[in-house]
């Protein structure tokens, strides 16, 4: 078994859905489980639906036009004649998740998020299976909530293993072509769960897992694991090879091109991974695998924007030890931050937060009772790995430190 995953960069419009089908008929399509993200920026659009419906009703029906304007231009460039099935079955997609909105009566923001958001990867695959049937690629289209089985932790949910790996064997035909989503699963009363934003990498890892698969390939808008991302660095250099360890670290640190997520069940069984081009689908790539070293050996470097840098220090210059480091863990946990970056002293405490589920504002208040805070919003993380001098040089130009933190092989700047 081979498992594809085509982000939504790859299906953005009708001519990258008929670029899947080049892909397939140029690397095979046989025993192959090929898993879609949204088309494009639909799961921004699906996420205005979502704010409207919370925040101003009135714009609903115009944030939903939007997504479905979308999608009818793919649809009417890929299929004749007007009356094709794939017309039927997206209207029945749209109709489903507009009759969530009205039969509603859950207030909470991140379930209705993901009943919602989710429906951008049931639209994709409907339409890449039906071309890709048309083009006589056969395939049998799967629903990935049936499969992929997870907690209540909606919008971050966590899988369940064994009952994901039962599903999994039982729904999959590893003879034929399968076509299933990303980013999503489902929890014990069937309701959507989702794996977090840009989640479709670790799917693709959940299912290569579950049927021992002999590769997992990420098909993306760049050449390979680039030692910078292109959108933030204007000189960049491809990644031959790395190691698993390799890209778990620069996957932690934030490195955009293959999900935090991803790596883990992949080395657990050795499952080489490979990040190759769309438009080149017979170049290398990258690939990660076991025990191979980085090649070449350069600085890599990450950058995270828009994030929190938080400065704790006690009110009566009491030490911040363990007690207290706890406690601020647990509120970070309650809150959902995620921490990227610590820093402390005897009386002093800085931490660089992603604050991506809006928890700050509920928690400033309740660390103020205890501690002098200093909050700087706004602020980017930069981490480089395998650094130089020269490298930090190059990187630091123009900009304030507020924050560094060195190792052996890694380094770190939070920077206004």
């Amino acid at each position: 078994m081979r498992i594809f995953k085509f982000g939504g960069a790859s299906v953005k419009d009708a001519e990258g859905v008929r670029n899947v089908v080049n892909v397939l008929q140029k690397t095979g399509h046989e025993n192959t489980v090929v898993v879609v993200s949204a088309m494009g920026k639909t799961t921004n659009a699906m996420e205005k639906v979502v704010n409207a419906y919370f925040q101003n009703k009135d714009q609903v029906d115009a944030a939903i036009q939007e997504v479905v304007e979308y999608h009818k231009a793919i649809l009417h460039d890929l299929f004749e004649p007007k009356n094709h099935e794939i017309h039927h079955t997206v209207n029945r997609l749209i109709e489903e998740f507009k009759g969530f909105l009205i039969w509603n009566k859950s207030p909470k923001y991140a379930f209705v998020y993901d009943q919602v958001v989710g429906y951008g990867e049931l639209i994709s695959t409907a339409i890449v299976s039906h071309y890709l049937n048309d083009f006589g690629l056969k395939n049998e289209w799967i629903d990935v909530r049936e499969m992929i089985k997870t907690n209540n932790s909606y919008r971050d949910a966590e899988v369940d293993w064994e009952r994901t790996q039962q599903q999994v064997k039982k729904k999959i035909d590893p003879q034929k072509l399968n076509i299933t989503q990303g980013f999503l699963g489902s929890d014990e009363n069937n309701f959507t769960t989702t794996l977090g934003r840009e989640g479709s990498d670790y799917t693709a890892a959940i299912l290569g897992y579950c049927l021992d698969a002999a590769s997992v390939t990420i098909w993306k808008d760049v050449p390979g694991v680039l030692n910078a991302d292109p959108r933030h660095f204007s000189e960049t250099r491809k990644l031959e090879q790395i190691n698993y360890r390799e890209a778990i670290e620069l996957a932690f640190y934030g490195a955009s091109v293959i999900h935090p997520k991803t790596l883990q069940p992949l080395q657990q069984k050795e499952i080489q991974l490979y990040v190759k081009s769309f438009l080149h689908p017979e170049d290398a790539g990258t690939v990660v695998g076991k025990g191979v070293k980085i090649a070449p050996e350069i600085p890599c470097f990450i950058v995270k924007k828009n994030q929190v840098l938080l400065k704790l220090s006690s009110l009566d210059f009491s030490f911040i030890v363990e007690d207290s480091i706890s406690a601020i863990f647990k509120l970070f946990h309650d809150y959902r931050l995620k921490v990227d970056l610590i820093q402390n002293s005897a009386i002093s405490f800085s931490v660089c937060l992603d604050n991506k589920f809006n928890g700050l504002k509920g928690l400033l208040p309740i660390l103020s009772e205890r501690f002098k805070v200093t909050c700087h919003k706004e602020v980017s993380l930069f981490t480089i790995r395998h650094f130089n001098e020269e490298a930090v040089a190059s990187l630091l130009n123009g900009y304030d430190v507020l924050v560094e933190q060195r190792g052996k092989e890694t380094v770190q700047f939070v920077v206004k």
